[in-house]
Protein backbone atom coordinates (compact mmCIF):
# COMPACT_ATOMS: atom_id res chain seq x y z
CA UNK A 1 0.00 0.00 0.00
CA UNK A 2 1.30 3.92 -0.88
CA UNK A 3 1.91 6.04 1.89
CA UNK A 4 0.24 9.18 1.78
CA UNK A 5 2.28 12.26 1.29
CA UNK A 6 4.06 13.38 4.76
CA UNK A 7 2.56 16.77 5.91
CA UNK A 8 4.19 18.79 8.80
CA UNK A 9 2.34 21.53 10.54
CA UNK A 10 3.88 24.93 11.18
CA UNK A 11 2.16 27.61 13.77
CA UNK A 12 3.26 30.91 13.07
CA UNK A 13 0.05 32.50 14.41
CA UNK A 14 1.08 35.90 16.69
CA UNK A 15 3.92 36.31 14.35
CA UNK A 16 4.07 39.96 12.18
CA UNK A 17 5.98 39.56 8.83
CA UNK A 18 8.70 38.42 7.41
CA UNK A 19 8.83 35.77 10.30
CA UNK A 20 6.09 33.38 9.19
CA UNK A 21 7.89 33.07 5.62
CA UNK A 22 11.18 32.72 7.38
CA UNK A 23 10.64 29.95 10.07
CA UNK A 24 7.96 28.23 6.91
CA UNK A 25 11.97 28.48 4.95
CA UNK A 26 13.59 26.85 8.17
CA UNK A 27 11.17 24.29 8.65
CA UNK A 28 10.58 23.11 4.51
CA UNK A 29 14.54 21.73 5.25
CA UNK A 30 12.93 19.07 7.47
CA UNK A 31 10.26 18.33 4.67
CA UNK A 32 10.63 15.61 2.09
CA UNK A 33 11.20 16.37 -1.78
CA UNK A 34 7.19 16.54 -2.66
CA UNK A 35 5.95 16.23 0.60
CA UNK A 36 3.46 19.03 2.31
CA UNK A 37 3.55 21.99 5.09
CA UNK A 38 0.62 23.45 6.41
CA UNK A 39 1.01 27.17 7.96
CA UNK A 40 -0.90 28.73 10.27
CA UNK A 41 -0.58 32.55 10.63
CA UNK A 42 -2.53 35.12 11.94
CA UNK A 43 -0.36 38.11 10.44
CA UNK A 44 -2.63 39.55 7.42
CA UNK A 45 0.45 39.82 5.16
CA UNK A 46 0.85 36.61 4.99
CA UNK A 47 -1.16 35.95 1.78
CA UNK A 48 1.12 37.97 -0.15
CA UNK A 49 3.91 37.03 1.44
CA UNK A 50 3.08 33.12 0.72
CA UNK A 51 2.47 33.88 -2.63
CA UNK A 52 5.66 35.23 -2.99
CA UNK A 53 7.71 32.96 -1.19
CA UNK A 54 6.44 29.95 -3.80
CA UNK A 55 7.11 32.08 -6.76
CA UNK A 56 10.57 32.34 -5.79
CA UNK A 57 11.09 29.23 -4.33
CA UNK A 58 9.70 26.91 -6.78
CA UNK A 59 7.34 25.62 -4.30
CA UNK A 60 3.36 25.00 -4.78
CA UNK A 61 0.67 26.91 -2.90
CA UNK A 62 -1.67 24.11 -3.29
CA UNK A 63 -4.22 25.89 -0.79
CA UNK A 64 -4.69 29.03 0.85
CA UNK A 65 -7.57 30.55 2.97
CA UNK A 66 -8.88 31.88 6.06
CA UNK A 67 -10.34 29.27 8.98
CA UNK A 68 -11.80 31.61 11.67
CA UNK A 69 -9.18 34.36 12.03
CA UNK A 70 -6.33 31.99 10.96
CA UNK A 71 -4.74 32.22 7.64
CA UNK A 72 -3.74 28.31 6.83
CA UNK A 73 -1.54 27.80 3.65
CA UNK A 74 -0.56 24.56 2.46
CA UNK A 75 3.17 24.18 0.59
CA UNK A 76 3.93 21.43 -1.56
CA UNK A 77 8.16 20.95 -1.48
CA UNK A 78 9.36 20.69 -5.23
CA UNK A 79 11.20 17.79 -5.87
Amino acid sequence: MAEASSETTLDARGLKCPLPVLKARRALKDVPAGGLLRVLATDPGATKDFAHFCETTGCVLVESGPDGEVLCFLLRKPG
